[in-house]
């Protein structure tokens, strides 16, 4: 059921391939709550996945862009920015790779020519896309930026590999930006810390369904789904948030509290 808590607002999104991407689940969600959006993604991305066809299902542009490239990002908001009729509300970061963790590679053996595009994907692109929005006037006042994070830049997950540092970098960015758009013009910046969930991209890290299981039973609710983080998103975008900026947001069933669940056990 929707409330329309979006209704006339104006947004971005970043990184949706396909249904079972978190971005492709809110991109549908904002505009079920009436927004009005672009959708991107990288050239290569556009390719693999779907998002042209999600585009047509919610009347939204697809606009090629690759985000660590600051001509990309130029023009994505430039023609954004006309397709809307005007500054955007909000935006979302939902981009993320690591060669290293695609190609098996040990933490203890990486590769550091792709650790840092792992880092410049991952985590400066976030930086890139807040300061190219900044320099071009793209957010309107009191607007809102998130962008999408994982447990690992607080706590030891081996196999995530160095995508835990990118993420720790991505949370510090989000907290230093946010000060500079929030005297700017009063726009909020958070990250939300989601749960282990099936994405393609997801599903891909080494032991993946092991630690699923591991954080379901952890969690007193359980592992938050696609579709509640699309939810929370939302909210986040919506007007219902405007005093809250510069935080690590936790979406994750309770997981970031417990210490220890009698149920894994047993």
């Amino acid at each position: 059921m929707s409330s329309g808590i979006l209704s006339g607002k104006k947004g971005i999104i970043f990184g949706a391939l396909d249904p079972q991407s978190i971005a492709w689940k809110v991109a549908e969600k904002c505009v079920s709550e009436g927004a009005k959006i672009t959708l991107t993604n990288a050239p290569v991305a556009l390719r693999m996945g779907q998002l042209q066809k999600l585009g047509e299902n919610l009347g939204a542009e697809v606009i090629a862009a690759d985000a660590t490239n600051l001509e990309d990002l130029e023009n994505l908001f430039a023609k954004s920015q006309q397709i809307l009729d005007g500054q955007i509300d909000f935006l979302l970061h939902s981009i993320g790779m690591s060669l290293n963790v695609r190609k098996g590679k040990s933490y203890t053996d990486l590769n550091y020519d792709w650790m840092q595009k792992t880092l410049d994907i991952s985590a400066i692109s976030f930086h890139k896309v807040m300061q190219t929005a900044k320099k071009m006037d793209v957010m309107a006042e009191g607007g809102s930026i998130v962008a999408l994070t994982y447990i690992a830049a607080q706590r030891v997950f081996p196999d995530y590999s160095e995508m835990a540092e990118a993420k720790a970098l991505l949370e510090s960015f989000g907290r230093s930006f946010g000060y500079h758009f929030g005297v700017n013009k009063k726009v909020r910046v958070n990250t939300i810390s989601q749960s282990p969930t099936k994405t393609t991209a997801g599903s891909g890290v080494k032991g993946f369904d092991e630690f699923f299981e591991y954080a379901e039973k952890m969690s007193p609710l359980g592992n938050a789904s696609a579709e509640s983080c699309a939810d929370f998103t939302v909210m986040m975008f919506s007007d219902y948030t405007k005093m809250i900026t510069m935080q690590n947001l936790f979406h994750d069933g309770g997981f970031s509290n417990m210490g220890l669940n009698p149920v894994v056990l047993k």
